[in-house]
């Protein structure tokens, strides 16, 4: 697996399964219906924010990331990421490739540590990929994600401080 800048000729096969994640409804907290062109302009970001694709040796798009300042001004000192797999190329290794190499990234842009916002309590799997990496579970809003079949669950805030 190789994982590289994402480029506009990466956005075609990105799309496809941005769109059934987040139409899922279970894992990001993105309108489930966003277009195609506002979910290009929410993924595919500009510096300071960095986006990437991991791919395989054929070349095909197996998941993305995008990793950006958490905050503006006094708060840029802290990074944050999102990261999104393709359903199926999943359980592979592909998340844990793009949480470490976003953790490399931000560690050698001189980030004081990462955060994530908006973690699903029901998305056990990406809880423990990102326990397993380091982060910590800050607190838990309480009902603070819809969940489609499981009704109102916690949203984590979870961090690693470098």
């Amino acid at each position: 697996m190789l994982i590289r800048e994402a480029n506009a000729a990466d956005w075609p096969a990105i799309w496809p399964f941005f769109r059934s994640v987040v139409r899922a409804g279970e894992t990001y907290t993105y309108p489930a219906d966003i277009d195609e062109p506002a979910a290009r302009d929410l993924w595919m970001l500009r510096p300071p924010g960095r986006t990437v694709v991991a791919v395989d040796d054929t070349g095909a798009v197996l998941g993305s990331a995008k990793m950006n300042p958490n905050q503006m001004g006094n708060g840029a000192h802290i990074a944050s990421a999102s990261f999104m797999v393709d359903p199926q190329y999943r359980r592979h290794g592909t998340g844990r490739a793009l949480g470490e190499h976003a953790l490399a990234w931000a560690r050698a842009e001189g980030y004081r540590g990462m955060q994530f916002n908006a973690v699903v309590a029901a998305n056990t799997g990406a809880v423990a990929l990102w326990q397993s990496l380091g982060f910590q579970l800050m607190t838990t809003i309480p009902e603070g994600f819809h969940h489609p079949t499981q009704g109102y669950v916690g949203l984590h805030i979870m961090y690693q401080r470098f």
